[in-house]
């Protein structure tokens, strides 16, 4: 399945949290772009962040950002292959 404009703003969406720590979140504001909003609700409805607008990753969405994480970074420093 290829990835379309929606998985893309999920996947940008994930990049928003910090791996670091479970103890940060994010807060999508109302007016912020409707793309992103949106992004977030379909997270939520998805079971990988704790509210509509954000909040905390769930552990299955901690394991969705990290493998999104690594697959960024692998594409971004791959080379010569």
């Amino acid at each position: 399945m290829p990835y379309n404009r929606e998985l893309m703003e999920e996947l940008n969406v994930l990049a928003l949290f910090d791996l670091e720590t479970t103890q940060a979140g994010i807060k999508v504001h109302s007016d912020a772009r409707p793309e992103l909003i949106e992004a977030t609700k379909r997270l939520y409805e998805k079971g990988l962040v704790s509210n509509p607008d954000g909040g905390y990753l769930t552990p299955l969405g901690h394991d969705a950002a990290e493998n999104s994480s690594v697959l960024l970074t692998i594409l971004n420093t791959a080379s010569g292959l």
